[in-house]
């Protein structure tokens, strides 16, 4: 995929525009689920027992609240990241990351307050020490010992999430401890059936306890299971070259069947498994470093672990496995007019593609590329022909940060945000932005182009992290 080979854009058949009223109609059902879990826990006498039972009988009426709201959160949780097209490309998966967070660790915490409020509640009822009634709740109450692993599943899931520790691991181990939430919530459900009396005490709340299960179930195994193997198996990826771009930066070529059908636009990510031996069930996110044709695809890797240290000895005609195509960094909004974007690093991959498939006009696009020095600014050739034939403008960014928290190189330590970006791209508050980079980075950008006056609707970001 040479400069001259990208020159003419593809036309390759786009995904549908996601309609608007999606994102707040997804929002609503969102909400008013947990509407529905307080109705339950209602009708179920809750309030009754907050206002008129005795001193346990209010804990345990908390409880079961906390319980019911942390599961719904949980099950909230697995939609999030279910990789359903329609949410996926109404909010993006830095969106649905963020999100996903804060409803994890929202969740937990509700259900910690769950054992411990029903565990005093109990054991006032029966004039009996917590720590007694915990261990009877645990030993005699049905489902309670599969309830007990589910929580100590849930309990690794959180403290690897959280980011001291995330940092400490590496992506593929912290991606297998991740798995230990599906079988949290699935060792959770009979404890929740058997002796959950909120999940069973109407056919109301039978039906919407076992909808909400089977829909997040159904939800999982169609999008993260279904639908890539059948993307895979319809377009056959297999290798067609691997070509070193730079110091620890290589390219990876992939030819298959009918690409023209595959609903993948510039700035995109897929997940990747590569059938080579020992490891290949890892899958992992690497972005289109080029416009998808109906001929070929690119991807760029950058070597910061096991899984992408492998991609540069992979042989020709290996197979792959792919799940996709995610991500929100696309052309979709662009409407035209001037363009400017901002790489760091790897995050240079999606904003190439972009910038060979973007209809801007000659002089309209300015590509500011952060890197710490000269060997890691990748991709020279093809932005070279970009300078040449459509007129873009890169500004490099080169050196270590200014601060800590900075996006800028020392070369420009003395500036602020706002003076910064008035002096590399003086008219941003009238262009597109396109953002993409490691998770600090990116905020600080956006944090300058905010100040900037760049409307959040022509503010368009990806983050590199997990």
């Amino acid at each position: 995929m040479t400069a001259a080979a990208q020159s003419a854009p593809p036309a390759l058949r786009r995904p549908a525009p996601t309609p608007r009223w999606w994102g707040p109609f997804a929002l609503f059902a969102g909400g008013l689920s947990l509407v529905a879990v307080v109705a339950l826990w209602i009708r179920n006498g809750g309030a009754f027992d907050l206002t008129q039972g005795a001193f346990g009988g209010y804990l345990t009426a908390v409880g079961r609240l906390t319980g019911l709201l942390a599961t719904q959160l949980m099950l909230i949780q697995v939609l999030l990241m279910a990789r359903i097209p329609l949410v996926e490309r109404a909010f993006g998966q830095d969106t649905l990351a963020r999100v996903h967070r804060v409803t994890g660790f929202t969740s937990f915490n509700l259900m910690l307050a769950h054992i411990v409020l029903i565990t005093f509640g109990y054991a006032a009822g029966v004039d009996q020490g917590p720590v007694a009634q915990f261990w009877s709740l645990v030993t005699t109450y049905p489902g309670m010992l599969l309830a007990t692993a589910a929580t100590a599943c849930l309990v690794l899931v959180v403290v690897t999430s959280i980011r001291a520790a995330r940092r400490k691991l590496r992506y593929e181990s912290w991606h297998l401890l991740h798995l230990y939430a599906y079988l949290g919530i699935g060792l959770a459900l009979p404890h929740q059936l058997w002796t959950g009396t909120d999940f069973v005490s109407s056919p109301e709340a039978r039906a919407f306890w076992w909808g909400m299960y089977l829909f997040a179930a159904g939800a999982v195994l169609v999008c993260r299971i279904g639908i890539p193997i059948r993307r895979s198996l319809r377009h056959r990826l297999e290798v067609a070259s691997v070509v070193p771009e730079g110091p620890g930066l290589t390219s990876v070529y992939l030819r298959g069947r009918e690409l023209d059908r595959l609903p993948a636009r510039a700035g995109q990510f897929m997940l990747w498994r590569f059938l080579d031996g020992p490891g290949w069930s890892r899958a992992h996110p690497f972005s289109l470093s080029g416009p998808p044709r109906a001929d070929l695809l690119r991807i760029t890797v950058k070597e910061l672990g096991d899984g992408s240290r492998r991609v540069s000895t992979m042989a020709p005609g290996t197979k792959v496995l792919i799940e996709g195509p995610y991500g929100k960094l696309t052309g979709q909004t662009y409407d035209g007019g001037p363009v400017t974007m901002f790489a760091c690093g790897i995050g240079i991959t999606p904003l190439l593609a972009l910038l060979w498939e973007l209809p801007y006009r000659p002089g309209e696009a300015t590509l500011v590329f952060r890197a710490r020095t000269d060997d890691d600014l990748a991709f020279a050739e093809e932005l070279d022909w970009l300078v040449k034939n459509r007129g873009l403008r890169v500004v490099d960014l080169i050196g270590p940060r200014a601060r800590p928290d900075s996006w800028l190189p020392q070369e420009y330590g003395d500036y602020s945000d706002l003076e910064a970006v008035q002096a590399i791209a003086p008219d941003v508050a009238g262009h597109h932005v396109y953002v993409c980079g490691p998770d600090a980075w990116t905020e600080s950008v956006r944090g300058a182009m905010r100040e900037a006056g760049v409307p959040a609707n022509r503010l368009h970001t990806e983050r590199f992290a997990w």
